[in-house]
């Protein structure tokens, strides 16, 4: 890696890494792993925390009503989905339960990182945080692509409806949201891995620089 330039940089930077649904954002978080990043996956401690025995599940219970824990006592996130999507306020309440915890716990996953070690926040709702993170990280990476994009390659992965990606979508922040919060954007469209690799490298050296 060295003779790529790829070696750290004695200069940490944090980055929030987002996309779309179907963007390949998990994708792109795995390269910066391979290449010495420390992830902070958010959606990982977010599902930790709905979990069977999630620090989450006795509040969600209590606020939402014991049948929405499934018989291995997980959030039952196929009802609490089909609840978000009837009551927007729902997941408001949600989130005023995770928050605090995600915060938490990203706080403490972001401390274990090495001196000098680019630490990186996966956020798939980054830009629906508004300025939050946009003061919390030095430089914002989109992973962005057409939504019709999005819809084959979540109906391809997921097995989903088309009219389900949609109203997935539809909730999400738009695409121009997230251009605009974005440093860098990597236009995940139409590259094969290699393809998508070399950009992420791209960016790595243009991190380690400092810019």
């Amino acid at each position: 890696m060295a003779g790529l330039g790829l070696t750290q940089a004695p200069q940490r930077l944090t980055i929030g890494l987002t996309g779309g649904i179907g963007s390949g954002k998990s994708t792109v978080s795995q390269m910066l792993v391979g290449l010495g990043a420390h992830l902070v996956d958010m959606d990982a401690i977010s599902r930790s925390l709905t979990a069977p025995g999630g620090g989450a599940i006795d509040a969600i219970a209590q606020h939402f009503g014991p049948q929405f824990i499934d018989a291995s006592g997980a959030m039952d996130r196929t009802r609490m989905r089909e609840l978000a999507f009837a009551d927007p306020g729902a997941m408001a309440r949600l989130e005023g339960i995770l928050h605090p915890l995600i915060g938490q716990q990203a706080a403490a996953r972001a401390s274990l990182a090495q001196a000098g070690q680019h630490i990186v926040y996966d956020v798939p709702l980054l830009a629906e945080s508004g300025r939050v993170w946009r003061d919390k990280v030095d430089r914002i990476l989109v992973v962005d692509c057409e939504p019709e994009t999005q819809i084959t390659r979540v109906m391809a992965r997921s097995g989903w409806p088309r009219e389900a990606v949609e109203k997935v979508l539809a909730k999400q922040a738009t695409r121009e949201m997230r251009l605009a919060l974005a440093d860098h954007v990597i236009l995940n469209e139409g590259l094969s891995l290699q393809e998508l690799r070399t950009e992420v490298e791209k960016l790595w050296r243009l991190w380690n620089n400092g810019v």
